[in-house]
């Protein structure tokens, strides 16, 4: 049987339609077409209110708390923010902040982040990046930033952005190859 990869997306849009959601739905699409997964998609717009005004772990609902756990036993992390004012929102921080600091050392994490314009894409390696470093999670090098131009009735539309999300699951399959097959090797060993 084929070990399918844990893949938890996190679509850090407040709002539905979201040119985030898109974005992370395609790419994930991407991601089920090269390798077998399994995956948890997380809209941040319908847990808010669950969470928004938490402040400490031991207070979240059982439902959020499962999230959590999701996140932090995932085999990859896909994660996507809107950008307003140069940074992620301020919601999409407040979930990580629940997220064990230790949890997340050596998973890999594909960024991605939505904008109004092309001002904002650095976003990914100035504001993502150091997030995820925090957390000593491996920051896949291939982010994924999309413009509201490059969509279409909340649907992927540019050819490139399809060209750059094919690039980032193209770069991102090695990655999740080797950690599936060290996967595989730690139950073996146990055994032996």
């Amino acid at each position: 049987m084929i070990q399918k990869l844990k893949v938890v997306a996190v679509s850090g849009g407040l709002q539905r339609p979201s040119r985030t959601l898109a974005l992370v739905e395609q790419i994930v699409e991407g991601l089920a077409d090269a390798l077998p997964v399994n995956t948890r998609l997380v809209e941040l717009g319908e847990i808010v209110p669950k969470f928004g005004s938490v402040l400490h772990r031991a207070r979240l609902p059982q439902d959020v708390e499962g999230i959590l756990r999701d996140i932090e036993t995932a085999d990859l992390l896909l994660v996507a923010s809107p950008i307003y004012r140069g940074s992620y929102t301020g919601l999409f921080k407040h979930l990580f902040d629940f997220v064990h600091h230790e949890a997340l050392i050596d998973v890999p994490v594909l960024l991605a982040a939505t904008g109004g314009s092309d001002r904002h894409a650095l976003a990914i390696d100035h504001q993502l990046r150091p997030l995820f470093s925090f957390f000593q999670a491996h920051t896949l090098p291939i982010g994924v930033y999309a413009t509201d131009k490059e969509f279409d009735n909340y649907r992927v539309s540019s050819d490139a952005l399809r060209a750059r999300i094919a690039l980032a699951v193209e770069r991102a399959v090695p990655v999740l190859r080797r950690r599936r097959e060290e996967a595989l090797i730690v139950p073996t060993l146990a055994l032996a």
